[in-house]
């Protein structure tokens, strides 16, 4: 009889042997940056053959994969050639039961709902968003719903989470304390969002996300944390009610029934942390 073994997704064995460090992480950076260049460049092209009507709606569809394309591309051949000087260690290493992967996906889309209440006092404080960024922004969800929550829901948490927590965050722990690890990876998280308005309420999810990858292991996790903080987004600024509200609180209109929302919440997330710190077992966190 076999002997029952975990492994991580087929898709992520070509990444098992790169763990990149600061060094690393520039160059990979850079290579995004190379990437969403090149999707620039073919959705010009594209538009230029089927029209610009056409592009408005599906246009993220196109670049947002493309410009991930440098990096993995690089990762990969790095890990190849890392393969006999460089230990295995899986982008994905949950091995528990069926019961406690529920569990956890149940309480991980709890604290991320939880996390981006906790972050709106922070995004208020911020300055006046400038109108082209506000419109850039907007037009990436008024395209159809079905192609929205493709490129946001499933797009952005598989790219950005193998990227950022699978390559970066992985690489990073092998060579650095965890707090800083957690930290660093979490700024590159920001900087990717190219700007102040999406990149302090990353930097905060980030951390988040960093701590539940370090305890648990798991990219699957932190792809659905993900996917649900950007899902939930999405489908609010679709309700008719929260159209002209930028928060929650704006959209609630009660100042007592804010109050007590955000006060669970808060209460919610920091428990969760403290677990988390204070604990080597992904049983005992969730």
């Amino acid at each position: 009889m076999r002997k029952p073994h975990s492994r991580s997704f087929d898709l992520f064995d070509a990444y098992k042997h790169y763990l990149p460090g600061v060094r690393g992480m520039f160059a990979l950076f850079g290579l995004f940056i190379a990437g969403a260049f090149i999707g620039n460049l073919v959705t010009f092209i594209i538009q230029a053959i089927v029209g610009q009507g056409v592009m408005d709606e599906y246009e993220m569809l196109i670049t947002y994969p493309i410009q991930f394309i440098p990096p993995m591309i690089y990762a990969s051949s790095r890990s190849a050639r890392s393969e006999l000087t460089v230990g295995s260690v899986p982008l994905d290493k949950w091995s528990g039961t069926a019961g406690q992967a529920m569990l956890m996906a149940l309480a991980a889309a709890v604290v991320t709902l939880c996390a981006a209440v906790v972050c709106e006092p922070v995004n208020a404080a911020l300055p006046q968003m400038p109108q082209w960024l506000e419109e850039a922004l907007k037009k990436l969800t008024e395209g159809p719903l079905w192609s929205t929550l493709i490129c946001v829901g499933v797009f952005a948490p598989f790219f950005e989470e193998w990227l950022c927590r699978g390559i970066i965050l992985r690489g990073l722990l092998s060579r650095m304390k965890p707090v800083w690890a957690i930290v660093i990876s979490a700024a590159f998280f920001a900087v990717l969002h190219m700007n102040p308005w999406q990149a302090v309420p990353a930097f905060v999810i980030g951390c988040l996300l960093g701590l539940v990858y370090y305890r648990t292991g798991s990219l699957k996790l932190t792809m659905l944390m993900h996917c649900v903080n950007n899902t939930f987004s999405v489908l609010m600024s679709r309700v008719p009610a929260f159209e002209d509200c930028d928060y929650l609180w704006q959209a609630i209109g009660n100042t007592a029934v804010y109050a007590s929302l955000y006060a669970v919440c808060l209460c919610l997330l920091a428990i969760f942390v403290v677990r988390a710190l204070r604990s080597d077992s992904p049983k005992i966190i969730f």
